[in-house]
């Protein structure tokens, strides 16, 4: 009996250290992802750990998922947003398998990387596009509900972005890496060479010379251009100070806002969706953002230090 016990505990922990081999970093993770989708997604990893399923091909089923999902939205019917919302649990689910499949296997690419990123708008401008069409264009006032649910896209979308930069910085600081502009931008060029020169991929090349264009642009307004980006704080000190806040960041995250969309599709209440989107979730981030800025003020500057 003592040593099935001990078994089991060792199954248990090395299932949990794996488990934590397939995350980025705990303090950044969204803790829907930790407890629920992340979790499952990693229980499907186990299942395709030995087979021939690539990440990029997860992360397409994926995305056909996603797709699917946004398609029900437009019939506005209560039976297919219910169905619409297990669809995008079964999305997010995969959407996480596929890094971790990548971070385990070491099999990931450069162009997954950017895969990883388009499946995801190509999920959320299907969701809102069928938002658009099945419940607002079937209101008493479509034009209002057509603007609440475009400005509730865009406030989605700025979510993320706001998400993605300070977990960035915080994993730049928390992992002491250097963050350099231009790094990725040469290793995606290199690539792009190289596949124009076999002539072969032809999907690869273009999204990959879409992110050039896309990354030049940022590059362009950005005033440090491809130097590397010297860090203003001591790592320590911005760990300690920002360990809560990038807690705080990951509730305005991808999965948050996906699994409130969810709840109100069984629910039948988008328009508890659409507004919480652009009142309660756009006042939240506003707040963190000037919190923020006070943490950050409050950090002693290297020099200083």
């Amino acid at each position: 009996m003592q040593s099935r016990n001990l078994l089991i505990n060792f199954e248990l922990m090395s299932f949990i250290n794996n488990y934590k081999k397939s995350l980025k970093l705990v303090e950044v993770e969204e803790i829907l992802d930790l407890i629920f989708y992340r979790l499952l997604a990693f229980l499907l990893v186990k299942a395709f750990y030995n087979t021939n399923i690539t990440p990029n091909q997860v992360t397409w089923i994926a995305v056909v998922f996603g797709i699917l999902g946004g398609l029900l939205l437009m019939t506005n019917l209560p039976l297919a947003f219910f169905i619409a919302g297990v669809l995008y649990i079964i999305n997010d689910i995969l959407d996480c398998s596929d890094g971790q499949l990548a971070r385990l296997k070491h099999n990931g690419t450069l162009t997954g990387r950017i895969v990883d990123g388009f499946s995801d708008y190509i999920v959320s401008i299907f969701a809102y596009i069928g938002i658009g069409i099945g419940f607002a264009s079937h209101t008493n006032d479509p034009l209002f509900y057509w603007g609440l649910t475009i400005l509730a896209g865009l406030s989605n979308a700025a979510h993320s972005i706001a998400l993605d930069f300070y977990r960035n910085q915080f994993l730049d600081y928390a992992l002491n890496r250097e963050s350099i502009l231009g790094d990725d931008l040469e290793k995606y060029e290199s690539e792009y060479k190289k596949l124009k020169a076999n002539r072969t991929n032809l999907i690869d090349r273009i999204l990959i010379l879409i992110y050039l264009k896309y990354s030049r642009i940022q590059i362009s307004l950005s005033s440090n251009k491809l130097k590397v980006e010297t860090k203003l704080f001591n790592p320590k000190e911005y760990y300690k100070k920002n360990k809560i806040m990038i807690r705080l960041w990951t509730f305005i995250g991808p999965t948050t806002e996906l699994t409130f969309l969810i709840v109100c599709l069984m629910i039948n209440r988008l328009d508890v969706f659409l507004y919480g989107m652009v009142t309660v979730l756009n006042i939240y981030a506003l707040l963190l953002y000037l919190i923020q800025k006070r943490v950050n003020n409050s950090l002693n500057p290297v020099n200083a230090a």
